[in-house]
Order: C-alpha cells, then structure tokens, then sequence
C-alpha cells in the first residue's frame, strides 16, 4: 500500500507542475481532465501526508514513555499516544479504502452500449437524452469520450449507440448504470398529451487489456461497408465503416464513426474484446452468481432500474429506494447524487436486485 500511495504523491507533484505548463493552460480538454485527476487525487494524498507525520509522532511519543521516569509526564504521552493511534487507525482505514478496487475493473475505463427497448421512437429518443448524459457526466469529472457506433432515426432518436469513456475510475462510478432505465413523459410526436413509459437499455463493459482476451485471427470474419444514417458526420462516401463477426461466440459488432477504416476497426476490436471479457467473467462467476445479485442485480437487461418520470421532475432507483426531485440537473449530468449513494450500499452489500414491474407508476 505504502508504495502505491508514494506513487500517488507523486503524480500530485507531476499534475503540479503539468496544470501550471503554458501548453497545458492553452488545452482546456486536456487541462480539464488533469484537473479533475488533480481534484480526485489530493484528498488521498493529503490523508497520506497526514498519516506519514502520524507516524513520525507517534515514534517519538513511544520514545519519550520509555525515556521518561517522570509519572505524571508518561500519562500524559499516553493520553496523547491514544489519540495519535486513533487518527492512525482512521488514516489508514481509509487510505486503505482508496488504494484497494472493490473490483478488479474498477480503475478501468468502460464502453457503453445503449439501446432503445419498448416505446418505438420514444425510446429512441430518451436513447438520445441518456447519451448527453452520460456525456456531460464524463466531461464534469474530465474524462474523454469517443463516439464508437451509432444508428440514428430520421427525428434525432437513437436506436443504438456505443461509446467509450476513457477516464481514471470510469468503471467504478459507472458500473452500476448497466440495467433498464424507463422514462415516463408525453412525447413529442403525441399529440392527445398522454404520458407513455418507454424503456432503453444500458449496458457498461469494462474495457479489456490485450492480455486478457486472446483472439484468434482466423476466428474473425472482417467486413466493409458504407456509413449510413439519418446525416451529417455519420454518413461518408467511402467503405470505412467496419463489421466484425467472432464466429466462436456470434457476436457482432460495428463500428461507423470514424472517417479512417483502420481507427474504425481499432474501436470495434476494443468492443469486441470487451464484450468477450464480461462474457468470461460472466461464466467464471457462477457460483457467486448470487452475491452478485445482492450487490448489484444481474445487471440483465429485463431488469428495470430506474424511473425518469417528466410530469414530476422526479428520478427513482428502485434498487435502494432511491427518489430525486432533479430531473432536469441528473439529465444535465449531475450524477453523483444517485451513483454516491449506489456506491454506499454496495459496499454495505444491501443494494437488492433491480425491480421487474414496468408498467406501475412509481
């Protein structure tokens, strides 16, 4: 730990002397991010500093009772030594907490999927609404995203769309967003001004490293085609857009974004590899399949868990019971007030399986 956390301080001392480099102040998306790693960094270095002087203290404390015959001056260095203790234990308690993942894939950055489920264009709509959020979530903690796939309908909605976000963390703060999210509100394209639940799917896969997943080239089929969609930067007049077929397993995955074949299929191989590794560790986890369950729900698809209700500003995770009358900042991206708390119960394992109903109105 003590090395780990020496490391720690000393990229405080690099972000230092980064957030004050002329080229960097000149870059704001890069200044922004070194920012936000600078932010999430001190409070734990501060504690370590606190916990290394702790120490020194409480060595020379130790020193003094042994040296000293006076009676009265040992109790007090005692008296001293338990409240120096105290702090050490809380210090390294959480220092502790801030060094070790709850999760192997915590540190990770991660690639979202999300798709429209039932309500039609509805859905592909708040498909739409959930990408800017997510976005503007990534862009506040100062990580990056990068459009990976994206298939657009004729009025802005979005069937599909998978993205990364590339962020220290990423993982950690995202993981538990993957399940049904439902929306209930009038859409634009009724006109009796009655409200409908429509539902869009979230799926968040941590990124994999290249050592983890071995692919076989000859167990890949390569496809090239046109970019399409509804218009603008997603349509080109050149095959770059790529399909990659694992012929093991089935799975498939596109990849239209960019205007370079070669970055297009670098993007979808990074999906790819992704999706094979949640479904590795999918297999390996059976037989704690059920802990799972009681952290975080399967993280299925057929699970709803959240509510966006317009009619009443209001946002519901039904996994902890959760209810926010701030509709509008959470859709602005200001998640933390739901994945804080998400965070707290699964630490306390009583976050319970995401709730099935999807027609009631809580």
């Amino acid at each position: 730990m003590y090395e780990g956390l020496a490391a720690l301080e000393g990229r405080i001392d690099e972000l230092n002397l980064l957030l004050s480099d002329p080229s960097v102040l000149s870059d704001q998306e890069r200044y922004r991010r070194l920012a936000r790693e600078h932010a999430e960094l001190l409070p734990i270095v501060t504690d370590f500093q606190q916990w290394k002087h702790i120490q020194t203290e409480l060595d020379e404390h130790k020193k003094l009772l042994y040296e000293s015959d006076d009676q009265a001056f040992r109790e007090l260095v005692r008296q001293e030594l338990t409240v120096l203790e105290s702090k050490n234990q809380e210090l390294a308690s959480r220092l502790q907490a801030a060094v070790t993942p709850s999760d192997p894939n915590d540190l990770r950055n991660v690639i979202v999927e999300i798709r429209a489920g039932a309500g039609g264009e509805e859905a592909a709509l708040f498909a739409a609404v959930l990408y800017r959020m997510y976005s503007q979530y990534a862009e506040n903690r100062g990580w990056s995203v990068q459009l990976v796939d994206v298939n657009e309908t004729e009025i802005g909605g979005f069937k599909e769309v998978v993205f990364m976000i590339e962020g220290r963390g990423a993982y950690s703060m995202l993981r538990y967003e993957s399940g049904v999210h439902r929306v209930q509100r009038v859409p634009v394209t009724e006109s009796g001004g009655r409200i409908h639940t429509s539902t869009v799917t979230v799926a968040v896969l941590a990124e994999a490293e290249d050592v983890e997943v071995a692919i076989n080239p000859s167990d890949l089929e390569i496809d090239t085609y046109r970019a399409s969609g509804a218009g603008g930067q997603h349509v080109n007049r050149t095959d770059s857009a790529i399909r990659i077929t694992h012929k093991p397993t089935g799975i498939v995955v596109t990849c239209q974004d960019q205007r370079s074949q070669y970055k297009n299929k670098d993007q979808a191989m990074k999906v790819l590899k992704a999706r094979l590794l949640e479904r590795e560790q999918q297999q390996q986890a059976g037989d704690i399949a059920q802990d799972r369950r009681s952290q975080v729900g399967t993280g299925d698809r057929s699970e709803r868990i959240r509510t966006y209700n317009y009619h009443q500003g209001r946002v519901t995770d039904h996994r902890i019971g959760l209810t926010l009358y701030r509709l509008d900042a959470i859709l602005a991206g200001d998640l933390d007030t739901i994945i804080q708390p998400l965070m707290m119960a699964a630490k306390s394992a009583d976050l319970p399986q995401a709730s099935r109903d999807e027609d009631d109105d809580t």
